[in-house]
């Protein structure tokens, strides 16, 4: 029998969201801030000669900066004040995250903490992003200004505006995405990374198509990019909803005089709980110190550089190992963040539930781990193999970066979540408006 949340949601249609006038204004105020962000992807930072740097970029688009240009949604290749997104913030995170996980003070904040805690982690992560983009800003700014005509007036003068104009960007990106998580609908840092990838896709599918037709690559690769994608998505789709659900038995209970027969129901374990987390962790890992050495290594760098920047080019096999390396890792580090079994096992024990043939207590937190742990093997697994179709990919063909499984993987879960958090106001305000509607009819018997 299907449960109550599930009745209601088979009841949505337009009529249901025309009368959710909150979530509507939601939606506006997440567009409204997309556009924001859009906008400033078209603002270059002073002192530089765009023209210029466009053809310096041409000449590196086809590594590591045609990824970073991704995330950036194009603001990479334009130099604008977000060029450098969220990547600092996103690297702050898993900084914090890590130490929290060593740090006994931090766990406990983070645990018993409750909201303040929370707050001061998520200060901790901001004054971490600041020095990261300090840095990476500064290496940017350098390796301008070692590229030859880039940059009108060099000097400390640059490097200084070029810092605070990034790190100002990066702060904004981090401020908008907070509000569009509280103020909008679905989480604001994934929704900014998801629309510079968008924004990107109609270009890169006319060049792809274009390339096939002058013959740069084969005709056949660059018509089935599109066929590719479809599967790749129905593939995301598919994994992305699998779960291993787990049993839960209620014993008998008595009520009075009646004996009530005991219910069952199931632990829901998703295949990929940590979501698109691993991928976005790893690049943002890979990015930052590759786009640093990448830019130092166009002027007269040392040979050491630019072994390291030839050594972390795009589809080069240390990257792919790297990459597969960190995917893997943070699928199972926020998979134990996430979800805790022992603390299930506890909650389960306290509401008299149990999985048949194990006992309450240790040893179901053990059998959670274990099956939590063999389901995640394949979630690291897909994650790994759906990343590193673009990359191979990539250095055999030279087909754009923003077609293919990272790209299409962020668009994907980010789809899911956002339509999924839209369905869960819908069904909140369907279930309001129930009960408010028994009420006043109870009101009218009386």
């Amino acid at each position: 029998m299907a449960s109550a949340a599930e009745q209601l949601a088979r009841n949505l249609n337009f009529s249901t969201f025309s009368k959710a006038k909150a979530l509507q204004q939601r939606i506006w105020f997440t567009l409204g801030a997309l556009l924001v962000y859009r906008l400033g992807t078209f603002i270059p930072v002073p002192g530089i000669d765009p023209d210029a740097f466009a053809q310096t970029f041409q000449q590196s688009q086809q590594g590591i900066l045609g990824m970073f240009n991704m995330f950036a949604g194009g603001a990479v290749e334009r130099m604008a004040i977000f060029a450098l997104n969220l990547i600092p913030y996103i690297t702050a995170s898993i900084v914090v995250q890590v130490i929290s996980t060593a740090s006994p003070r931090l766990e406990a904040m983070k645990k018993e903490g409750g909201e303040a805690g929370r707050r001061k982690m998520n200060q901790y992560t901001r004054y971490l992003a600041v020095v990261f983009c300090a840095v990476q800003a500064y290496g940017i700014a350098v390796g301008l200004e070692a590229s030859q005509g880039v940059v009108l007036n060099p000097g400390w003068f640059f490097r200084v505006s070029t810092v605070i104009t990034l790190v100002g960007g990066t702060m904004f990106l981090m401020w908008l995405g907070e509000q569009i998580t509280s103020r909008g609908v679905g989480n604001g840092i994934s929704l900014i990374i998801f629309a510079g990838i968008v924004a990107n896709l109609p270009t890169t599918f006319v060049q792809t198509l274009e390339l096939a037709r002058t013959g740069a690559i084969p005709a056949i690769a660059g018509f089935a990019m599109p066929v590719l994608a479809l599967v790749v998505i129905a593939a995301i789709v598919f994994f992305e909803r699998a779960q291993r659900r787990l049993l839960i038995q209620y014993p008998k209970r008595q009520v009075g005089n009646k004996m009530f027969q005991g219910d069952s129901s199931h632990l829901p374990l998703k295949l990929n709980t940590s979501g698109v987390i691993p991928v976005i962790f790893g690049s943002s890992l890979l990015l930052l110190p590759a786009t640093i050495a990448s830019f130092a290594a166009q002027g007269n760098a040392p040979q050491w550089l630019q072994v390291v920047t030839a050594l972390l080019g795009r589809g080069q096999p240390l990257y792919l190992a790297l990459f597969a390396f960190f995917i893997i890792f943070f699928a199972f580090f926020y998979t134990a963040i996430v979800f805790n079994p022992v603390e299930t096992a506890d909650n389960l024990k306290r509401s008299g539930g149990f999985i048949p043939g194990i006992r309450p207590g240790e040893r179901t937190a053990q059998h959670i781990d274990y099956v939590l742990t063999r389901i995640t093997v394949i979630g690291a697994l897909y994650l790994t193999v759906v990343a590193l179709i673009p990359e191979v990919l990539f250095s055999q063909l030279a087909i754009s970066q923003f077609i293919g499984g990272t790209s299409l993987l962020i668009m994907v879960t980010v789809t899911l979540d956002t339509v999924s958090q839209i369905q869960s106001h819908l069904i909140a305000q369907q279930y309001e408006g129930l009960v408010k509607k028994s009420r006043l009819g109870g009101g009218k018997r009386r």
